[in-house]
């Protein structure tokens, strides 16, 4: 039997013009069908979380699910127990990825979804923890988590809120493709996809596809990166975890 994951990684929570989740709402209802009736919400990368809580709900609520914020619970391991479905909101991904040890919370979201089949569903920050490490997140590291790996999801890295050199900008730090180079300068270092706004990757056992409005760039150490298309069949990335040694 192949791993019974199910993913929904999605680059970021609010797209140009449209509201919360707007831009994914039909993806996510998709994702989780009807089998699924409340949503556990984690919304630690962000300071309110509270505030955070009361917009999520607001949105899950509309598409017909309920959900529960796992920071109202006296027992938050107990809580991804229980959980029917997981949604890992964005904001900070240290502080997201802190309060997840803090929590002792990362190898019981991993059985969850690993072995359990409950489906995941991130977004920006919490589509950065599904990965092997944070990395290759673009926050700034405002508090020290004990590692930077993070739930091993999928073997691989991802850059969400991807963003291509803007040949007029008279910037001259660094692009985000150049800081992917410089990850990929290390040894043994995962492939990084980078998802533009608006992009989103489904994983179903050991099958990844790029969906969503744009398109995606693909780091693979020691080459050139490559662009796709929506549409695009990314399994082999969960399939190969040593694609750089090839």
């Amino acid at each position: 039997m192949g791993c019974p994951r199910r993913l929904l990684l999605v680059s970021n929570s609010t797209l140009h013009g449209g509201g919360y989740l707007g831009h994914c709402q039909q993806h996510i209802q998709s994702f989780l069908g009807g089998k699924v009736k409340r949503v556990l919400f984690v919304p630690y990368a962000l300071h309110d979380r509270d505030a955070y809580a009361r917009t999520a709900r607001e949105k899950f609520e509309s598409l017909g699910y309920g959900l529960d914020s796992i920071h109202e619970s006296c027992d938050p391991v107990e809580a991804v127990r229980k959980s029917e479905a997981i949604f890992i909101g964005g904001g900070n991904t240290f502080r997201l990825l802190k309060a997840l040890y803090d929590n002792s919370l990362i190898q019981e979201i991993r059985k969850r979804v690993l072995e359990d089949g409950v489906p995941y569903m991130g977004s920006s920050a919490g589509t950065n923890v599904a990965t092997v490490s944070i990395n290759t997140t673009n926050d700034m590291p405002i508090v020290y988590p004990p590692s930077l790996q993070a739930l091993g999801l999928v073997p691989f890295n991802i850059n969400p809120h991807y963003l291509d050199p803007d040949d007029k900008s008279t910037h001259m730090g660094e692009t985000r493709e150049e800081r992917i180079r410089q990850y990929h300068e290390e040894p043994n270092t995962p492939p990084v996809l980078g998802l533009r706004e608006g992009a989103m990757l489904l994983v179903e056992g050991d099958k990844a596809t790029l969906q969503g409005v744009t398109g995606a760039r693909l780091f693979l150490r020691g080459k050139k990166p490559t662009e796709h298309e929506p549409g695009t069949d990314f399994s082999f990335l969960l399939i190969d975890s040593n694609l750089q040694k090839l």
